[in-house]
């Protein structure tokens, strides 16, 4: 059988050949844990220049091949990620099929691309030099963009749940966005209507069975999206509010707690909040929801 290190070593030299910086995911697609000292370290704590080789999800991403190399050896069964945004030049639109998301041709023209092992597809385009959000994209169900503050999965990465490979399905140039897609990429989110916290008057008491919820994948989707497309300075208040929906969400037994933290946790990370407050935020909104959280389910997502 062929070492995953091994597997993975050309085409993460590749990658990074292009410019790409990568770095290793762990085998459900969440970031690698911090090694104890990134995980205490407070906020001031710099997760840029730490120099771990797989702390800080993808702030560890490099073109470095010795680096690279080490990060293969640390961890073998891992999978291999490619930071986007600036930092590699790259824009990414990530198509969904399973939530509804289309490859529309009229704006999403042929560049280098990579067929996803959930059965949808990862366009690569050039970043254009200013700011671009990593949030779902404007208008368009099932489809998101990668870019700043974000991560795709790499081939010939293996998908956790369909088993299937990420494959370069185009192995063309990465081009630039057309004007049209440009324009869809750079609209500003639409500010979330404000609604008052709820304030349970008695702990929730879970119950099995789904509470009615017809489905909760796409309600957990809907609302972890909000985190994402809050404004900057609202992103750690929305983290905690949308814990709190989460938390109702696992009390009816339709969702649980261990998928639940960890889906917050991805959330929480791609919106470049620190470890500590997704932590604070996740155990806050459950606790006013009174929806037990293990304290072990807690840690293992930091």
């Amino acid at each position: 059988m062929t070492h995953p290190t091994s597997r993975y070593h050309r085409p993460a030299r590749a990658a990074a050949g292009r410019g790409w910086p990568v770095f290793v995911l762990g085998r459900t697609k969440r970031p690698v844990a911090n090694c104890p000292q990134c995980h205490d370290a407070g906020p001031g704590h710099d997760r840029e220049a730490c120099g771990c080789l797989t702390c800080h999800g993808f702030y560890a991403a490099t073109t470095d091949p010795h680096r690279i190399a080490a990060m293969l050896s640390a961890v073998p069964a891992g999978l291999l990620a490619i930071r986007t945004g600036a930092a590699a030049g790259l824009v990414v639109v990530d198509i969904d099929p399973q939530h509804g998301g289309q490859l529309d041709r009229s704006v999403m023209v042929p560049t280098y691309t990579v067929a996803t092992g959930s059965g949808g597809w990862h366009l690569y385009y050039a970043h254009p030099g200013h700011p671009v959000l990593s949030r779902p994209m404007p208008d368009r169900a099932g489809v998101d963009i990668k870019a700043d503050g974000g991560y795709v999965v790499a081939p010939p990465s293996v998908h956790p749940v369909t088993r299937r490979p990420y494959r370069t399905v185009h192995d063309g140039p990465v081009v630039e966005m057309p004007p049209r897609l440009a324009a869809i990429v750079d609209r500003p989110t639409a500010p979330a209507p404000h609604r008052p916290a709820h304030r349970p008057t008695t702990p929730t008491t879970p119950h099995a069975g789904g509470g009615g919820i017809s489905s909760p994948a796409a309600l957990l989707a809907t609302n972890l999206r909000r985190i994402t497309t809050a404004p900057v300075g609202r992103r750690r208040t929305t983290l905690y509010g949308v814990a709190r929906g989460v938390a109702r969400i696992v009390a009816t037994g339709a969702l649980d707690t261990t998928t639940a933290v960890a889906e917050l946790t991805d959330a929480g990370r791609a919106a470049e909040q620190t470890d500590r407050d997704i932590r604070a935020a996740i155990t806050g909104g459950f606790r006013d929801e009174g929806v037990p959280l293990p304290a072990d389910t807690i840690g293992g997502a930091a």
